[in-house]
């Protein structure tokens, strides 16, 4: 399991409880001190569309003046490999399973399928 997402950002907190609370093994990736890879962001861009990626209400977003640009959502997830906090979080990873941002619902999905698993 892998966590990427701000030590300060209320969301990555949340999923880091969730899975704690679950006696679950997470990696957490702190955005701030190594941005995700280019693969990395691609693989959620497939997944959710790059669009669904950049968080339009960050205060960064704001300070960058990209709501008024108008860059495409490509453009932008390229960006975000330089400015993470554009980016939506928590991102979260389980193999090939993937999540942006507060999903308990998705994510219990994966400790179910998990436990399921080991039992058999």
């Amino acid at each position: 399991m892998q966590v990427f997402g701000f030590k300060d950002c209320q969301d990555t907190r949340k999923a880091l409880r969730f899975f704690a609370e679950r006696r679950i093994a997470v990696h957490f990736v702190d955005l701030a001190e190594r941005p995700a890879s280019r693969g990395e962001l691609r693989r959620f861009a497939e997944r959710f569309g790059a669009a669904a990626l950049i968080d339009r209400e960050s205060p960064r977003f704001h300070a960058l003046g990209l709501r008024v640009a108008g860059d495409s959502p490509q453009r932008l997830l390229d960006r975000a490999l330089d400015e993470p906090r554009l980016l939506r979080t928590p991102l979260a990873r389980s193999g090939p399973r993937l999540a942006l941002g507060h999903a308990p619902a998705e994510w219990q999905a994966w400790v179910d399928a998990e436990r399921k698993a080991a039992q058999a």
